[in-house]
């Protein structure tokens, strides 16, 4: 009787267990934190502090590849089913085309409850006429990390602040069989991060803005300089670019094959922590002193996260994206992922090396635009993207990108 009575007893406790799970209410969010992504850890961290503080809801994250997801999530918006409950995104237009769509909740109803720990300034490029729609994460810019043991090899104490002198360089370097840049060919984005500096240091951040809005024409002296001068820098670009994806050339960097690599500042992290040379951070050097200054970016407030309007329970979900972001903005500054959106209120004596001198740099801005294919519209940004790969590829020259873009976006 009493082995029966044992058996009945934990048949209960597993019948018990059983039903306080499925009692759970499932929530999904769908991000690009894949194995080796610069903000994985802030997520998983994120996720667990969540389900730990909520016993009733059981959140999953399932990541994509950057690329990949960008075709998923457009899709997914477009069919308007298959929607997670909570998504990651970029701001500005990229977000927009989905609220216009009516695909996503606004969160004004739950904003109040963390205003003091935001800006107007991190939640404007989430913000569409008046309402607020995305959660802000960290903000990244294009930096120009730097090996300095190989610079010192060709006598360069600096990182270069003028064009001129990056050149002088990277001729320096090339002579003693140095690649002066890692660059990413596969991945039109990659490249971008090298136009679009050079964009902004020719006619400035807030020219480069007006060619997005259509303020000012893409066909312009300067967009035309800007172009011949990337044009004129390939001949530094590692000779294999157009066959490598990001990866490999991050990797590439960190193992001493390259004195620069630029990217966005997501991965002061991985580089503070993983290479065995002195790095620094830096900008991207000034073209035309009449137009721009050092400190003027590419970047600002983008990652981001957002509640689809058919999410499991609105109110829960939009409160869950604004927890996610608080954790993730913190821990994403911890591990060098990005400068913090959030109110800085906990220890930061650890935030790595190269973080602290991109906040150095970002706290001297003089001026910042968005990454280009976030700032446009989708289909424009695929047509943007396009003609600097075709620029990359040479099937195009600086004159024919800026009468292109001129002719098809504006």
């Amino acid at each position: 009787m009493k082995k029966v009575l044992a058996l009945v007893l934990a048949a209960i406790m597993v019948l018990g267990i059983g039903s306080a799970f499925a009692d759970k209410t499932p929530l999904t969010l769908w991000t690009i934190a894949v194995e080796g992504d610069s903000n994985r850890a802030a997520y998983l961290t994120a996720v667990d502090e969540f389900n730990a503080a909520n016993p009733d809801f059981e959140m999953t994250m399932e990541p994509t590849e950057n690329e990949a997801y960008k075709t998923k999530i457009k899709a997914a918006m477009s069919a308007g089913t298959d929607l997670p409950d909570i998504f990651f995104t970029w701001s500005m237009s990229f977000l927009g085309d989905f609220v216009k769509a009516g695909r996503v909740l606004c969160l004004d109803d739950v904003l109040p409850q963390y205003k003091d720990q935001l800006t107007d300034t991190v939640l404007a490029n989430s913000t569409y006429d008046g309402k607020h729609y995305g959660v802000p994460l960290t903000m990244n810019v294009v930096t120009m990390f730097a090996n300095m043991d190989l610079l010192k090899e060709v006598g360069c104490e600096k990182v270069p602040e003028t064009y001129d002198e990056l050149i002088t360089v990277c001729k320096a370097l090339k002579e003693k069989d140095i690649i002066p840049f890692g660059v990413s060919g596969k991945e039109n984005w990659c490249l971008s991060e090298y136009t679009e500096p050079l964009l902004a240091k020719t006619i400035g951040a807030k020219g480069l803005e007006d060619c997005y809005t259509g303020a000012a024409s893409w066909d312009q002296p300067g967009v035309i300089e800007a172009m011949n001068k990337f044009i004129e820098l390939k001949e530094y670009f590692d000779p294999n670019a157009a066959a490598l994806g990001n990866e490999e050339v991050k990797q590439g960097f960190i193992d001493g094959k390259y004195a620069f690599y630029q990217n966005g500042s997501w991965n002061c992290g991985d580089i503070s922590d993983k290479a065995q040379f002195t790095a620094a951070a830096a900008m991207f050097p000034v073209v035309d002193a009449e137009k721009a200054t050092l400190y003027e970016m590419i970047g600002g407030p983008n990652d981001t996260l957002a509640v689809t309007a058919t999410c499991a329970d609105p109110a829960v979900c939009a409160k869950a994206a604004f927890d996610l972001g608080c954790t993730i903005s913190r821990e994403g500054n911890l591990n060098g992922a990005g400068l913090p959106t959030w109110a800085v209120n906990y220890d930061t004596s650890n935030v790595k090396y190269l973080s602290n001198q991109v906040a150095e740099m970002v706290a001297q801005s003089k001026g910042m635009v968005l990454f280009g294919d976030n700032f446009l519209s989708a289909d424009a940004a695929n047509t943007y993207l396009d003609y600097i790969a075709q620029l990359f590829a040479g099937d195009i020259d600086a004159e024919g990108f800026a009468k292109g873009l001129a002719a098809d976006l504006q």
